[in-house]
């Protein structure tokens, strides 16, 4: 007898439906499985005999075929033992055949027959949501994972057993509740906040800029002056996601195979060890994997220590920083994974962190200091729109009773959240949403800028020596700082403050 599951397969994170064709007849024991299965999908055979058994129903002596269909895409994972299983009860007439065609059906097992999770369930939901599948059973953990995508109705199954039972009618799984996007959304304190950074208002000016227009920003001072600190301050005052960003960090998380309890809805921080390697942080591997800027897509990347990475690692973010996306090709997977993080670096000037210090003296020679900041390159120089120094924090900044108190981390999101919806409502039709992300031409339109500001503009770069991508990041923090202000106007102050981020490059890179 011939049965037919839906299932669903990937390739990256673009999912597709499939068609798992189980066929029993009369013949020598043996079960073949075709359509361009890996070695995962073929051991699935000896998972499925073993867990049918354990699970009391009984594994057909016959001869056995099944058929992945399309057949011309390789299938990988073990996420199609539940189809297959059930594939195998339907045609040996132990399940109905006709609502097992009804239903979606995804999931790996274990030898006593329980569920286990599938990697990159939500692009695969998705993926038959658009095909039209209305319905799915699925392991409980991807389940809670797919909650809150609307139009289709998600079972969760803990064990073969309970599923079978489900197609038999014999006993009911209620569908999961949809969960709206607002009801799950969290206002959670931040990891780090900003009132529990002392003193640097100038690194703390540029940080609530950097959040305001989405601009990459390197913090570069002695040891122990805070820039890791301050780093891991940003999310906090980041704009919360939306319901399509959360969507795609999902997704790509699960793909990467995160477990996750549900959709994400805080903005992911990756912040990967310098001995990382290049395929690590961008991608790739056998399969194709997404990488740490994949994984901080629509949040953070932080580069803590930069000099101490590879000089190849560095090297090749400089086309993700400018595209968006990174292009992930192997001999047997082509992969287009989303790229747009905001990217923060810290760094000490030199070997012992002290060089350009007020307070303490520098140990290192010209030659090691310049070494040492030869390591970053100026094309990735170029494309790191703010450079902050800092020092170390004085001691009256931190016990003097006269000081005003630290602003919080809220107070801050507060204010980058309104900056942020001044730029959705101006680019609202452009298919960006923040000012770093402006194209070069639309430079001239979205910064209207004074005679004052060209003029500023004119000197800062025979000064600074900017190349035409550093006098766009100009323009593009000076159209931040203005929408802080609250000016519709880019003035000659703004376009001051904005070149004061690229020439800290001078003192250091000459």
């Amino acid at each position: 007898m011939l049965a037919k599951a839906l299932s669903c397969g990937r390739q990256g994170i673009e999912g597709y439906t499939m068609r798992v064709e189980v066929d029993v007849r009369d013949g020598l024991p043996e079960v073949d499985v075709v359509g361009l299965p890996d070695a995962a999908v073929r051991e699935s055979r000896e998972r499925v005999r073993t867990a049918l058994r354990n699970s009391g129903f009984t594994f057909p002596a016959a001869q056995i075929t099944i058929n992945l269909t399309p057949a011309e895409i390789k299938k990988e994972g073990p996420w199609y033992d539940l189809p297959i299983a059930l594939g195998i009860l339907a045609a040996s007439r132990q399940a109905p055949a006709d609502r097992l065609q009804q239903l979606l059906t995804l999931g790996t097992l274990s030898l006593d027959g329980s569920l286990g999770p599938v990697q990159g369930a939500l692009p695969m939901l998705l993926a038959a949501r658009a095909q039209g599948v209305r319905a799915a059973l699925l392991p409980e953990q991807n389940a809670r994972e797919c909650a809150a995508l609307s139009g289709i109705a998600l079972y969760p199954a803990q064990t073969l057993k309970q599923a079978a039972a489900f197609l038999r009618g014999e006993e009911e799984i209620a569908p999961l509740p949809h969960l709206r996007y607002a009801d799950i959304v969290e206002d959670v304190r931040p990891e780090v906040d900003l009132s529990s950074l002392r003193g640097q208002l100038a690194a703390r000016r540029a940080l609530e800029i950097a959040a305001s227009g989405g601009h990459n920003l390197l913090l570069i001072g002695t040891a122990g002056s805070g820039k890791t600190m301050l780093a891991r301050c940003l999310p906090g005052i980041l704009p919360r996601m939306t319901e399509q960003e959360a969507l795609e960090t999902t997704v790509i998380h699960s793909v990467a195979g995160d477990v996750q309890s549900g959709l994400l809805t805080r903005r992911p921080f990756s912040a990967p060890h310098h001995t990382t390697s290049a395929v690590a942080l961008i991608g790739g591997g056998r399969a194709a994997a997404p990488g740490e800027i994949s994984k901080a897509h629509n949040g953070v990347l932080f580069l803590d220590e930069l000099p101490e990475f590879p000089r190849q690692v560095l090297e090749a973010l400089r086309q993700p920083m400018e595209d968006g996306v990174v292009t992930i090709s192997r001999i047997n997977a082509r992969c287009v994974y989303p790229a747009r993080f905001q990217l923060i670096c810290a760094m000490n000037p030199c070997p012992c962190g002290n060089y350009g210090s007020r307070t303490r003296a520098c140990r290192c020679t010209p030659h090691e200091v310049q070494r040492y900041l030869s390591r970053i390159s100026g094309p990735l120089l170029d494309r790191i729109d703010m450079v902050v120094e800092m020092d170390a924090v004085e001691p009256d900044e931190v016990f003097s009773r006269e000081a005003p108190a630290a602003e919080d981390s809220a107070s801050v999101r507060a204010r980058v959240e309104r900056v942020r919806a001044l730029q959705n409502e101006r680019y609202k039709n452009e298919g960006f949403f923040c000012n770093a992300r402006l194209p070069a031409n639309r430079l001239e339109a979205a910064c209207d800028l004074t005679k004052e500001a060209r003029e500023t503009l004119a000197l800062c770069m025979k000064r600074l020596q900017l190349s035409m991508r550093g006098y766009a990041r100009v323009l593009r923090i000076a159209r931040t700082i203005a929408d802080m202000a609250g000016e519709a106007r880019v003035s000659a102050e703004h376009i001051a403050e904005a070149a004061s981020y690229r020439g800290t490059n001078e003192k250091y890179w000459k």
